[in-house]
């Protein structure tokens, strides 16, 4: 059995929550298509954040984090696979222009991202969303069942079953409706 790194639940609900502006985590998972569905890779999946910011070197976003790890996977070109990311905030401007690029370059790719809270402190993350959409990416707010899936998939939850907070049916109505705004009505 292949162990992978699991993010604490602490962790995972506070960064889902939107509770750290400054910090992004990723959780992905690969797909192949195989017959007539698609079959998870479950030695490709897992998680990662932010790295550096520190003295020693610049920060790297998450996405691009992801985009680095993609190459050592050696994804056949003959198949055809999907990425799914589920993320605590939306990518920023220029993260998803080198996700638009990377699709650019991997016709056989598909690339589903579900976020939990769209980050609206770059100037031009409308630009940078509508183009991922228009470069073909899926773009979601994720749903309880993708909080449940990640919970049981992604954290070491320690044997507990995900708890939904009060407001998050609220908080998904809330970013739907704010996502949907900003890839269909360009003008608000």
């Amino acid at each position: 059995m292949w162990l992978r790194p699991l993010i604490k639940g602490s962790t995972f609900k506070r960064n889902f929550r939107n509770k750290c502006k400054n910090q992004t985590y990723l959780c992905y998972e690969v797909e192949v298509w195989e017959g007539n569905a698609w079959a998870p890779v479950e030695e490709l999946q897992g998680f990662l954040r932010n790295q550096g910011a520190d003295t020693h070197r610049e920060r790297r976003h998450a996405e691009l984090c992801f985009l680095d790890r993609v190459p050592c996977w050696n994804l056949d070109g003959l198949k055809k696979y999907r990425l799914t990311c589920y993320i605590s905030w939306s990518p920023c401007p220029d993260c998803a222009l080198e996700l638009v690029q990377f699709l650019g370059l991997k016709s056989n790719v598909s690339l589903r991202m579900c976020t939990a809270g769209i980050r609206t402190t770059f100037p031009g993350h409308e630009d940078g969303l509508r183009n991922l959409r228009d470069a073909g990416a899926q773009l979601t707010i994720m749903t309880r069942d993708e909080y449940e899936h990640c919970w049981d998939t992604f954290v070491d939850n320690q044997g507990q079953p995900f708890r939904a907070r009060d407001e998050l049916e609220v908080h998904i109505g809330a970013q739907c409706q704010r996502l949907e705004n900003i890839l269909w009505n360009p003008g608000n």
